[in-house]
């Protein structure tokens, strides 16, 4: 069953425990001690987030929330955790949704991701952006082609990874475009903004944050293009791929929150509930802007589509341009 399915059961589920006698609504009450596992390590954008949204949580729901940062293989290490934990409500999950719709068509992921995670509320969108460094004289995207025309395989563009979703932008990008641009595929941000600061290659596409903006500022890096659904804020100068022609390079990092798939609908519903009460205050909201992520939310069922929708977009992606792990 996937997981549209899935849901749909549940939310029938969920009418009739609303139903049902109050017993039973007491045996599928809260945790008093809810485990929040985050996908990353600590002291990042995500993992500042999470800890921002845990604690939003706790006082809304009077509950414990203690996060537990599970790094590694692009948080794949996470989610397994996520997936392998009993589904009693006591253990959910932060991630972007890449370790289960981009990884497991790498032969990247322990556990199925439609059936062993169940999608409890989309919380971000994380833009990827496009950026030119002092390597290039580049000061917009349409110079970016035109140079790579003129120069095939020239100009080198820096990833955080073969597989990355930078990766899967860039690739995207040179099917749309019909450009020769050179992958130079990083382990990881750090070396990367290091090597993009000292002028190693062209251009780097990476998620936003606080860090990437400084740069930004002091002129360090210049934006060409942004992977969102909209411009940003504090770029409202800097056009969206979409805009520029290219939707299917048009991507960017969403992140929400998961849990073992068999958790209870009623328990799924209350955390849905919570989190987009939790994004709709006006602190945790300006938290996340700035540092140029856009608050999500919106339903379980929807957040499930999306990801559905990316799994397949994913695995064409990947079988098209032959992108295999590193």
């Amino acid at each position: 069953m996937n997981w549209k399915c899935r849901i749909a059961a549940q939310a029938v589920a969920l009418t009739l425990a609303c139903c049902a006698l109050i017993p039973a609504a007491h045996a599928q009450a809260v945790p008093k001690t809810i485990r929040l596992v985050v996908a990353y390590p600590t002291g990042g954008v995500s993992d500042m987030i999470a800890r921002a949204l845990a604690d939003k949580l706790a006082g809304q729901l009077g509950n414990t929330v203690v996060v537990e940062n599970k790094a590694g293989a692009s948080g794949t290490i996470g989610m397994d955790a996520v997936a392998k934990a009993a589904p009693d409500g006591a253990t959910l999950g932060f991630a972007a949704i890449s370790p289960l719709v981009l990884n497991p068509h790498l032969g990247r992921s322990p556990f199925d991701p439609l059936k062993d995670i169940a999608p409890v509320a989309s919380v971000m969108y994380s833009p990827v952006l496009l950026l030119a460094t002092e390597a290039t004289g580049t000061r917009d995207f349409r110079t970016l082609l035109e140079d790579a025309r003129a120069r095939p395989g020239a100009v080198r563009w820096a990833t955080s990874g073969q597989a990355s979703l930078g990766h899967i932008v860039l690739e995207q990008l040179r099917s749309a475009a019909r450009v020769d641009i050179t992958h130079v595929p990083y382990k990881g941000g750090a070396q990367q903004m290091n090597d993009a600061l000292g002028g190693q290659f062209e251009i780097l596409s990476i998620n936003a944050g606080p860090g990437v903006a400084s740069h930004i500022k002091s002129g360090k890096l210049r934006p060409l293009a942004v992977g969102a659904p909209d411009r940003l804020q504090s770029l409202p100068k800097v056009p969206t791929l979409a805009e520029l022609g290219f939707p299917s390079a048009n991507l960017s990092s969403v992140f929400g929150v998961f849990a073992p798939a068999g958790t209870p609908a009623i328990l799924i519903a209350k955390y849905n509930a919570e989190i987009n009460k939790a994004l709709a205050s006006p602190d945790l909201r300006a938290r996340l802007l700035a540092t140029d992520n856009v608050p999500t939310g919106g339903g379980a069922e929807a957040f499930a589509d999306e990801i559905e929708d990316e799994y397949a977009s994913n695995a064409r992606i990947v079988r098209a341009a032959g992108i295999k792990s590193d």
